[in-house]
């Protein structure tokens, strides 16, 4: 990978899309910082997951925090520069937004106290897509990126789709969405490149937190025209091919990875 020391900052990297986009970039020769958040009985399969990527004799370093805490983040982006002033020719490449926690309720529901709040909207808001701006910012404004780099989301169908209890996670995502499109306007004098990954369905627990996701798999898996959900390792693999410099021509779009699921109305 050159004399280059490169690094990726994954948001929400121990399961699901981001502990299989993680990997990859690790294998690709990429330093690792990783952002999650476990309790106790998680943190031993985020230990193995440590040392597989270190396996790939890059390094792994992993805070156990709220990524939407503001004060978390500064300490965060405190250590990444002190980590990358120690080497010559280090810096950011990748940034991966993977985080997935939101309120799962409807806007309108005849009991006040069965629908969204402000609170919630808001939290799942910050989380989901405003958390992406202020990672991205604080990056930049440390001189942490280096030229060529990468930022991407992770979106799904739900931002234009319609789906019970999805109401504040599909404003979440359509303003990630829009996001990015703003970013890949204003970072690309520090030739970066900003992307969404529209993802299909995909087993994952954040989807097994969504109300009724029997009936979405089921859906997908007939909508799709290879009639199987998307895995976390198609996401992968895809990171994989959009993070070389051939990649370097694509920014402000949504990219699905999703097998043709997308673009299938109906089942068959």
């Amino acid at each position: 990978m050159s004399s280059e020391r490169n690094y990726a900052l994954v948001l929400g990297a121990s399961s699901g899309f981001g502990k299989a986009c993680t990997l990859a970039l690790a294998a690709e020769g990429y330093h690792i910082f990783g952002v999650h958040l476990d309790r106790a009985a998680g943190l031993a399969q985020v230990e193995e997951m440590k040392a597989e990527i270190r396996s790939f004799g890059v390094e792994a370093h992993f805070f156990n925090v709220n990524a939407a805490d503001a004060d978390r983040r500064k300490e965060i982006i405190a250590a990444i520069k002190a980590e990358c002033s120690q080497h010559e020719n280090a810096s950011i490449k990748v940034l991966l937004h993977s985080l997935a926690f939101g309120s799962l309720l409807p806007i309108i529901a005849h009991k006040p106290a069965s629908m969204l709040s402000q609170k919630q909207i808001e939290m799942t808001m910050d989380v989901m897509a405003n958390s992406l701006v202020y990672w991205t910012q604080d990056v930049v404004s440390e001189n942490l990126f280096g030229r060529g780099g990468r930022v991407f989301g992770l979106t799904s169908a739900g931002s234009h789709r319609v789906l019970p209890m999805y109401g504040a996670v599909s404003a979440a995502k359509a303003a990630m969405e829009s996001y990015i499109r703003q970013m890949a306007f204003e970072l690309a004098p520090w030739e970066i490149t900003g992307n969404a990954i529209r993802a299909g369905v995909t087993d994952t627990p954040a989807l097994r937190k969504i109300p009724g996701n029997d009936v979405l798999i089921e859906n997908a898996m007939s909508r799709n025209p290879f009639h199987r959900l998307t895995t976390p390792e198609d996401i992968a693999n895809a990171l994989k091919l959009l993070i070389k410099p051939e990649a370097g021509w694509i920014n402000g779009t949504v990219i699905g990875i999703d097998g043709g699921e997308d673009a299938v109305d109906v089942s068959w």
